[in-house]
């Protein structure tokens, strides 16, 4: 995407429960069964905050809301034919969809590891917090960290299997507060990458 769709929604708005959104409805179902793009566009532009805020609501996350939401306008695009009308509106249709991938996303392994490690970068900071809400054995890690180089397995296993404060840590390792937290942050940095999800 050229800019983020929530900057796109800020500008242009979303007019999903206006009055006249049954006519709107009705040339989208006729341009989608024409396999004609214009029925994206018109999405994008009287569904897409709605669309949007679904997925939000869902992940929590607005960047990965908004790959999701990339996903269910392929999604439509692609499933277009299996809309019947007579079951319901098009916007409910649509809305189906994308809190459907979002679950499916929230419900993943993937996303699971994700919010963990998350959690484990803000403890980083912490010098005395035990780091509990990390588990590697919990979400399906432990390969991944056998992959790590020796002196981040160390830092993990001592941190997040065995409960130690990054100062205990560094006692227990007899090296310095500030090598721990750089071996960590290193750590929980290629894990990210070695699960696919990028780093910051």
């Amino acid at each position: 995407m050229c800019f983020a769709y929530s900057q796109f929604i800020k500008t242009f708005g979303s007019v999903a429960e206006t009055s006249h959104i049954r006519p709107i409805e009705d040339k989208i179902i006729s341009l989608l069964h024409q396999r004609d793009k214009r029925a994206v566009e018109l999405i994008y532009t009287h569904y897409g905050g709605t669309l949007l805020g679904v997925i939000s609501r869902i992940l929590k996350s607005e960047e990965l809301a908004e790959d999701i939401f990339q996903d269910a306008m392929v999604k439509i695009w692609k499933n277009a034919a299996s809309y019947d009308k007579s079951r319901g509106r098009l916007f409910t249709w649509m809305i189906n969809i994308c809190r459907n991938l979002a679950i499916d996303v929230l419900r993943s392994k993937k996303f699971q590891a994700t919010l963990k490690i998350q959690n484990a970068d803000q403890l980083v900071s912490s010098e005395n917090a035990p780091s509990y809400s990390f588990n590697p054995d919990q979400i399906g890690l432990v390969e991944l960290v056998g992959k790590l180089k020796p002196e981040h397995i160390a830092i993990i296993e001592i941190i997040y299997y065995k409960g130690h404060t990054q100062k205990e840590a560094a006692e227990a390792l007899e090296i310095p507060l500030g090598t721990v937290k750089t071996r960590l942050r290193i750590a929980l940095r290629e894990l990210r990458q070695l699960l696919g999800i990028g780093h910051t």
